[in-house]
């Protein structure tokens, strides 16, 4: 146990150094072609996560880039490094270039809007993952994971744990999944005698912000036994915090993601629960809705992709070393 233990916290710190390195080379990215025979009048897509520091949106931009290069058309990667001013000016530099889908996660929700409409009058498709926008007449079709039921299983499991808890909520204020996943657990939660939200932070839901913050509120003496944290980048931050201040046997730390690193520490007892999230799903789906689009064929306006609960007691049951 104490040597797996210090292997984990080894690789949460190789990552947190990993992370902290891509936030500055992400600024640097430039145009990406990931065609390998690109046809003749290739289509260009425009793709913008809100951040390329994690795992979670690398492997949905796998997904798409395997059907585009399979098509032969031309891929355009902007990283905004959770700069929504950042996204907005590289979105217009694609809409520049004439891009005729546009597929992004908006860093703020409710910032695009006017982007959106410049890029609905050039007649750009535009599909919406992982976190909505504000303005969704905007969007030809928004994927998301179900957000809110994740925040729901959480809390539902979090209940049959607790009687009596003093809970810290990790949040991300300006994401409409990590708002929504917050909301689904709180309204789970709430109403029930002896359960007390003390404090929300919001993190970003990065490792790197979550874990200094955490520390700040232990050292401010904030009295609380949970942490309930909007994704699993910042719940591993969280155990590193508790862990550092040698709190981590006195509180239990609830995530949504499933990542491989989160499942290595529900494994070894360190998290309680996560909440999966499928991106290679949600890849897959975007990638045959952009050439839906683009044959002018109807999609759905909205597709959710379920979540399912994770514990120590199915976690075997999942691919601890890789994402669902």
């Amino acid at each position: 146990m104490k040597n797996n233990k210090k292997k984990i916290f080894s690789c949460i710190y190789i990552v947190m150094n990993i992370v902290l390195i891509g936030m500055i080379s992400s600024i640097s990215w430039t145009t990406k072609d990931y065609s390998v025979n690109q046809k003749k009048n290739a289509h260009l897509i425009g793709v913008s996560y809100m951040t390329m520091n994690n795992e979670f949106y690398k492997i949905i931009s796998e997904e798409i880039n395997a059907k585009v290069e399979s098509e032969g058309d031309q891929l355009i990667l902007r990283d905004p490094a959770l700069n929504a001013e950042r996204q907005i000016e590289q979105i217009e530099e694609m809409l520049d270039k004439g891009i005729d889908v546009l597929v992004v996660t908006p860093v703020d929700w409710q910032s695009l809007t006017s982007v959106l409409k410049r890029a609905k009058e050039q007649n750009v498709y535009i599909v919406v993952v992982d976190s909505d926008v504000e303005d969704e007449r905007l969007v030809d079709c928004t994927i998301t994971s179900d957000n809110y039921s994740a925040g729901v299983i959480v809390g539902e499991y979090f209940l049959t744990q607790c009687n009596q808890a003093k809970v810290v909520v990790m949040t991300h204020k300006v994401a409409k999944s990590g708002q929504d996943r917050v909301r689904g657990f709180i309204d789970t939660v709430s109403g029930h005698e002896g359960i007390t939200i003390v404090k929300e932070i919001d993190c970003e839901g990065q490792l790197e912000i979550a874990m200094p913050k955490l520390q700040q509120v232990i050292d401010e003496g904030v009295d609380f036994d949970n942490v309930f944290c909007l994704n699993d980048l910042s719940s591993i931050g969280v155990v590193a915090a508790l862990d550092e201040k040698q709190l981590l046997d006195q509180v239990g730390v609830y995530g949504i993601d499933a990542s491989p690193d989160s499942k290595s520490l529900i494994y070894e007892g360190m998290m309680k629960a996560s909440a999966a999230q499928y991106p290679s799903e949600i890849g897959n789906e975007a990638a045959e809705v952009i050439y839906r689009l683009l044959e002018h064929k109807k999609v759905e306006k909205k597709i959710l992709i379920p979540v399912e609960l994770v514990t120590q007691d199915n976690v075997e049951e999942f691919e601890i070393d890789r994402w669902q």
